[in-house]
């Protein structure tokens, strides 16, 4: 995989779709900034993170094969690949919060943010921008918020937690186009943060109730049983997991 490391540089998502244009990439790139200066998250948020203590990158993978509704296959296949190169570097207690941020004893450790490349209705790439707590122990304000560090008390090497990441990563991709769906979405439910526990939630307009967390739809949907034995299906703006 063809890396670039920069110091500081906005966005390395946007980086990356500019880099996609200019030169029509086909193969994966990853971009790494020691600081992105504004670096996004889900749903127009913003990812903070204190400069050189962490990993904020971002990779393009393109994509041969797979249909616009089946997006969500790449959603999963990212947390996946991730939680994989964490277990490598032995992170305890991992989970995927749905959709897509990892957690580690209940704590966020990282964010993914998906940016799907379609022309002419295909899907022809996806620029993955992931922002991973490496060595940060400082959070205030985000109390559910943790590091690699402050859960291990372990000083890790940046290059090296990259280097590890990227590998997975593209090794997922490699059997995105070969593995069958239902194996791909049995993994990653796996890992799901709640699944199959009483939980709390809050609805669009600002409600409390109390469902279990089954399953997803493959279009992503979060799939929740809910009181007299009835399932229904939640968009990501659509419901907050409490926790």
């Amino acid at each position: 995989m063809r890396i670039i490391k920069v110091d500081a540089i906005e966005s390395t998502n946007t980086f990356l779709r500019n880099l996609y244009r200019e030169e029509r990439l086909d193969m994966p790139v990853c971009i790494s900034a020691k600081e992105q200066t504004y670096g996004r998250g889900q749903m127009g948020t913003t990812w903070i993170s204190e400069g050189g203590k962490n990993l904020t990158f971002s990779v393009f993978m393109p994509i041969n094969g797979l249909a616009l509704a089946d997006q969500f296959q790449i959603s999963m296949t990212v947390a996946t690949a991730l939680i994989r190169g964490l277990q490598f570097l032995q992170i305890p207690r991992l989970a995927i919060k749905w959709p897509n941020d990892i957690l580690s004893d209940k704590y966020k450790i990282c964010g993914i943010l998906i940016e799907n490349i379609v022309k002419n209705g295909s899907l022809e790439g996806v620029v993955i921008g992931i922002g991973l707590n490496v060595n940060q122990l400082n959070f205030e304000g985000l109390e559910q918020a943790s590091s690699l560090k402050k859960l291990t008390g372990v000083h890790y090497d940046l290059d090296e937690i990259l280097g590890i990441l990227l590998q997975k990563i593209e090794e997922y991709f490699c059997q995105l186009a070969t593995r069958s769906y239902p194996t791909l979405k049995k993994e990653y439910e796996s890992y799901l943060f709640r699944k199959n526990k009483p939980s709390t939630f809050k609805n669009i307009e600002g409600d409390s109730f109390v469902g279990i967390i089954d399953s997803v739809t493959p279009e992503g949907k979060l799939r929740v049983l809910l009181e007299d034995e009835v399932f229904k299906d939640f968009d990501l703006k659509e419901i907050k997991l409490l926790y």
